[in-house]
């Protein structure tokens, strides 16, 4: 199995076809089916699974049309082909209710061909047989979507961790050493005014002057070191919000964005504290709605700008409309810039986070 991961996805399915082909008519031969007629079959009905991932309805299509044109072979089991082909279509194709159908359809044409035909056994039969590999396909398409998801959510919180800690290390750093940089400066100068004068020895004005210069350099330095720290995407722009939207999108909760005019210029306040609060309502709501739809719409008024993050997940109220780390930390952002948040819930179901931050004062 290790070594059948590490091959490309083009290698894997010649693989898998080559071997399901190889099953089938050794089990065919076995059974005591006539090679010549089990062989063509067996390489045809297998031969779909080279382009499953690529067109994986068509592939599923090929195999059972094969599979039932071979149903009249007792000893030949081309159908458990078809089976895997229509598992592996509802693994990779978005189409589940038509792939459904198309088996169920499938199996009670094959029960037919093979007449096996008896009443209502028949059609019960047919469906049962029909969903399990389409059924067992979405399940694995589930599973697998769920650890991508998982994987995503892993990711943002982290980097909203990261981005919290370096800003406490930025303003600590900012308070400490900023400070005393600057308290340096300020008695270099006053020794270099007090000691003005032709008795002062040149030595110690050349000394002052070099600590003053180290000192306000190493201010610089410590600046540039705290802006880079603090650096971090911005609500201002289409790329960062949509970004965002794009890392937490799945097949079933997909993520719309209705953005304000990406020109207009935001305090820098205002756009990283709106990032992070947008970032914390998107992931609280992918995490804990339930939600097959999240839209984010971001406003701009006159003294305010809006975020808004609305879902329609049946489930309870987000973990930051509790007394959380999310509501926490939202409204800290939120209210030292004098804005407002507010959670509630819509019909029929669903919540709506929506976070104003008012911009004028510091925009004008």
């Amino acid at each position: 199995m290790g070594v059948f991961r590490t091959m490309s996805a083009a290698t894997r399915d010649v693989v898998l076809a080559a071997s399901a082909a190889a099953a089938v008519l050794v089990a065919a031969l076995l059974e005591g089916a006539p090679a010549a007629a089990a062989l063509p079959l067996s390489v045809v009905v297998a031969a779909p699974l080279l382009v499953r991932r690529r067109f994986p309805v068509t592939a599923a299509i090929g195999s059972a049309v094969v599979a039932l044109a071979g149903a009249g072979i007792p000893e030949w089991s081309g159908r458990l082909v078809a089976l895997a082909a229509f598992c592996s279509a509802a693994y990779h194709a978005p189409h589940p209710v038509l792939l459904l159908n198309l088996s169920i359809g499938w199996t009670a044409a094959l029960l037919l061909v093979a007449n096996r035909v008896s009443g209502a056994g028949t059609v019960a039969e047919a469906v049962v047989m029909g969903i399990a590999p389409v059924a067992a396909g979405y399940a694995l398409r589930l599973s697998r979507e769920h650890a991508r998801q998982s994987a995503r959510l892993h990711e943002v919180e982290a980097a909203r961790q990261i981005a919290e800690e370096n800003g406490r290390v930025a303003r600590d750093v900012h308070d400490a050493v900023g400070h005393h940089l600057t308290a340096i400066r300020m008695q270099a100068g006053a020794a270099r005014h007090v000691l003005r004068g032709d008795d002062v020895p040149p030595a110690a004005g050349t000394a002052l002057a070099t600590i003053d210069g180290l000192a306000a350099a190493a201010l610089t330095d410590v600046r540039c070191l705290l802006h880079d720290l603090r650096a971090a995407p911005t609500l201002a722009g289409r790329a960062g919000v949509r970004a965002l939207a794009q890392r937490l999108t799945t097949a079933e909760c997909p993520i719309g964005v209705t953005d304000h005019d990406p020109d207009v210029r935001l305090p820098a306040a205002v756009a990283r504290a709106g990032y992070r609060v947008l970032q914390e309502a998107v992931t609280n709501a992918v995490r804990h709605a339930g939600a097959t739809r999240i839209d984010i719409r971001i406003g701009r008024g006159p003294r305010e700008i809006t975020i808004t993050v609305t879902d329609d997940g049946k489930a309870g109220p987000p973990e930051c409309a509790t007394a959380g780390h999310g509501l926490r930390g939202m409204r800290e952002r939120i209210d030292a810039l004098g804005g407002s948040l507010r959670i509630e819930a819509h019909e029929p179901h669903g919540w709506t986070v929506v976070a104003v931050l008012p911009v004028a004062e510091a925009g004008a």
